[in-house]
């Protein structure tokens, strides 16, 4: 079975131009639109179906950094270990402890601008990851970039707690 980049043409790597990621996807899509098999056989239409929901999983895969470095990642054989492998950096770790009392506080003291500082921070953090990420795997550092990896599921992970705060205050 080909993979999510081979499916759209596109090089394996992790800057894709999301403009020609879209227009694949629509490439694809059309070609396998259940509109193109009504006179099909149940066995065509079963096909097409999946490659549609195939298409469909590897564009919502592609079009996320996250979900795009994870795949990158496995697909050279490169597992994340995200069950097993917990050690990040000290410096980040003690990064997270800062912003998790700076949440807690903001939460208790209903503190939307702290919260926004909060998010325009983390926001920063997660770009730059994002952009170490790149440097790594378009070098096919897959295993330093795995490392990074976890570090922004974390990232991400905090950024949902950060909305979620918002959505506390806010009412």
């Amino acid at each position: 079975m080909q993979d999510h980049f081979a499916l759209f043409q596109l090089p394996p790597r992790f800057a894709v131009d999301i403009k020609a990621l879209e227009q694949a996807y629509h490439r694809v899509q059309s070609q396998a639109h259940p509109d193109k098999f009504v006179d099909a056989s149940a066995a065509e239409k079963r096909v097409a179906m999946q490659w549609a929901t195939r298409a469909n999983e590897a564009y919502q895969t592609l079009k996320n950094p996250l979900k795009r470095a994870r795949y990158l990642c496995e697909l050279h054989g490169v597992d994340l270990q995200t069950e097993s492998n917990t050690s990040m950096a000290p410096a980040f770790l003690m990064q997270q402890m800062e912003w998790r009392e700076t949440l807690d506080d903001a939460r208790s003291e209903r503190d939307l601008d702290a919260l926004e500082r909060l998010n325009t921070e983390l926001l920063a953090a997660r770009r730059a990851e994002v952009a170490r990420i790149e440097v790594l795997l378009d070098a096919s550092d897959y295993a330093q970039a795995a490392q990074l990896v976890r570090q922004l599921m974390f990232l991400e992970k905090f950024a949902s707690e950060i909305g979620d705060a918002f959505a506390l205050i806010e009412g």
